[in-house]
Formats: structure tokens, sequence, C-alpha cells
């Protein structure tokens, strides 16, 4: 697992384990990047599936309950197969985008 922390916003990536490694790692790491917003890029895993993507709900739950957000990419699952609680986006762009729009709404909280 790599993770690449830029202006308080960490991507989280990986190439060369399986999904359950990957999410363990993350899981085991998190304490590194829970005060940042999160992009979780799931592009390396080919054969994902919707079951695999509703494993992350309770770090997702956790971590936007810290006023943060973590956004899921992958193009093999659509945004309307997961609760609306998940944050899933196709891009990394997408996902930048996103994160920069909830930054904006928790700003205007305030």
């Amino acid at each position: 697992m790599k993770i690449d922390s830029k202006n308080g916003c960490a991507i989280v990536f990986e190439d060369k384990c399986t999904f359950h490694t990957f999410l363990e790692d993350l899981k085991t790491a998190y304490t590194s990047v829970k005060n940042e917003n999160l992009i979780v890029n799931l592009s390396a895993f080919p054969d994902l599936t919707t079951e695999e993507v509703l494993q992350f709900r309770k770090l997702s739950d956790a971590h936007r309950a810290g006023k943060k957000s973590l956004v899921l990419v992958t193009d093999r699952i659509s945004f309307d197969e997961v609760p609306e609680e998940l944050q899933i986006v196709p891009t990394l762009q997408e996902a930048k985008d996103l994160i920069e729009m909830e930054e904006i709404e928790r700003d205007l909280e305030l």
C-alpha cells in the first residue's frame, strides 16, 4: 500500500496485493491519515465487487464523523450500487473535486 499526502489530502493506492490485504493494510495505517481527507484509489483491482466496496462503510462512517471526506475511486462499481454514505467516483480528478466541494460545504456550516 502506498500513501501520497498533499495539502491535507491523502491518496491511498496499491498495485501489488490482493484486495483483502489492501483493506487490512489501510485499517492498520488509518491512524496516520485519519486527520486528512482520504481518497482510496481502487483502480488496481479489476475484479472488484460491490460486496468488497461495502467493506469500507464503517471506515467511511468513522472518517466522516471526524469531519473529513473519504472518497473511493473505481470505474467498476457505480455509485448507484452502494449506499449514499459511501462516496464513489470513477476518476481521481472527480474525487479531488468532490472533496473540494465537501470542504466548501463544511466551511459554510461554521
